[in-house]
């Protein structure tokens, strides 16, 4: 076994893209792209930190929850959460992101590539207000490449097949998880209960 260190020997593996897989690359969004992410509820946020490492985050919301705002123009609201910001703090550090939009049923996924500022702008977070509650800033992603990803991946995982589907309690619950990863002593929360408390503070 050896280690793959250049690009030249990588590409003597694999061979070079051609067809479809080079001519399907955008640099903006069309009526497919926008038709994909009016009907994504779930996308998975790709950003680097100075210190060189990769971070992926989930956000979730309504079908269309990310709006178009132009065909080179995103915006993505963002929700209450830990406040540990690490994809935020990326992007002020690393402007560069990479976005890959989901939808249920569907295992087809669609990739966005660009650069994302912070912005609390009132009117952008009040295009995406949820009844009386506004999100503290959105991200302003410019779009610089846009593609359908093939179905093979979701394919090979049947990720939306019924028998797929993990029961959860295949795991030890997320309180008890937590409690082994901080080290703590105390009595760790049943799921039921951290699950109430996550649906009173989704917005």
């Amino acid at each position: 076994m050896a280690r793959i260190e250049t690009t030249t020997a990588l590409r003597a593996l694999y061979g070079e893209p051609h067809g479809r897989a080079v001519a399907k690359q955008l640099d903006r969004l069309d009526r497919h792209c926008r038709s994909f992410i009016a009907l994504s509820p779930f996308l998975i946020l790709a950003t680097q930190g100075s210190d060189g490492l990769g971070d992926a985050t989930p956000r979730g919301d309504h079908p269309g929850f990310v709006g178009v705002a132009d065909d080179q123009t995103l915006i993505i609201p963002d929700r209450p959460g830990n406040r540990r910001l690490d994809s935020l703090m990326n992007i002020v550090e690393r402007p560069g992101i990479g976005v890959l939009f989901l939808i249920p049923g569907v295992d087809e996924t669609l990739r966005v590539n660009g650069t994302a500022h912070i912005d609390d702008d009132m009117a952008l977070r009040e295009a995406h207000r949820v009844d009386d509650n506004l999100p503290a800033t959105v991200l302003v992603v410019a779009v610089k490449e846009a593609y359908l990803q093939c179905a093979k991946a979701l394919m090979r995982s049947k990720l939306w097949a019924a028998e797929s589907r993990v029961e959860r309690s295949a795991l030890p619950t997320m309180g008890e998880m937590l409690k082994d990863h901080t080290r703590s002593s105390d009595t760790p929360e049943a799921q039921d209960a951290m699950l109430a408390r996550y649906r009173g503070a989704l917005y």
